[in-house]
């Protein structure tokens, strides 16, 4: 196995006995790092040390990733033109806020008859946060329901 000494010197290419004597005379613990290496490296060094570091680096990356949420937006069929501005206004926050945002139009009695109303309804909102965002797949039916997903656009590097 590839030894590394307490104070992040290579010792290099040793044997596990030579290595757990080393680690012995030096009144710490020999940790294997790698296991997947070839060969696996191990270091001497404090276990409950090493185990608080990574439990540390862990959290880090925890802190930094960005967990998004699927916010619903409901809509009727025969809903005001205001009232659709005010939804798509509420979508729009949910989207600059990285969430996606699904758009459900509910269909009651004869409604059911006028699926395409609430279909051209759910496309004039993806035509107005097109800049922001994408379709996530195609708008769906699901007995007295139709669905359509956005997910916020991929922000592009290049300049």
């Amino acid at each position: 196995m590839r030894l590394i000494d307490s104070d992040g010197s290579q010792i290099g290419i040793v044997k596990i006995g030579d290595a757990l004597s080393m680690a012995q005379s030096k009144d710490l613990d020999l940790v294997e790092i790698s296991p997947m290496a070839k060969p696996p490296v191990c270091k001497i060094t404090n276990f409950s040390k090493f185990k608080y570091e990574t439990e540390k680096k862990e959290k880090e990356a925890r802190k930094k990733q960005k967990i998004s949420h699927v916010k619903e937006v409901r809509i009727r069929p025969r809903i005001g033109e205001h009232d659709l501005e005010f939804k798509i206004k509420h979508a729009r926050e949910f989207i600059e806020d990285g969430n996606k945002v699904q758009l459900t139009a509910m269909f009651s009695g004869r409604e059911m008859q006028h699926k395409d109303l609430g279909i051209k309804i759910m496309d004039k909102i993806k035509e107005s946060l097109a800049d922001i965002a994408e379709p996530e797949g195609r708008t769906s039916s699901m007995g007295t329901r139709v669905f359509l997903t956005l997910a916020p656009r991929k922000k592009s590097n290049a300049k």
